[in-house]
């Protein structure tokens, strides 16, 4: 998927109305105060460096809308859900396997963009999430 479709899946997740409850969205996942999508999917390293740069080059588009991004670490939410605290979503979907998300503050929703560093036998994967939910 090419930077300017990438940006206008994320502008439709910023624009969206959100359901009543959780289900698949014709572009990813959605549920109460949240939408999130897969803007990219790569195998192996070659995978995962180009879901690196195709996220770099969103997040400058991004950045030049919003401002820089909050960098957030998912390894405490993921480690205090691990241990049985309620961690909402879509930032528990995120936890489970994205180490970090650039999160930046679009005036009315939370916009997070990361990618997946899941198992050698998964592909890896650029997700974008719009939420109304603080991050954790």
């Amino acid at each position: 998927m090419s930077t300017a479709r990438q940006l206008a899946l994320v502008e439709l997740l910023c624009a969206r109305a959100y359901p009543a409850a959780r289900g698949p969205s014709g572009v990813g996942t959605s549920g109460p105060g949240y939408h999130l999508a897969e803007l990219s999917r790569g195998e192996g390293s070659s995978g995962a460096d180009q879901c690196e740069a195709e996220g770099g080059a969103l997040a400058e588009i991004l950045t030049h809308r919003f401002g820089e991004p909050h960098h957030l670490s998912l390894w405490s939410p993921r480690v205090r859900g691990g241990e049985g605290e309620e961690i909402p979503e879509p930032w528990w979907e995120l936890c489970t396997g994205v180490a970090y998300v650039r999160v930046w503050w679009t005036g009315f929703r939370w916009l997070a963009l990361g990618v997946t560093q899941e198992a050698e036998l998964q592909p890896f994967r650029l997700l974008a999430a719009a939420t109304d939910t603080d991050p954790p």
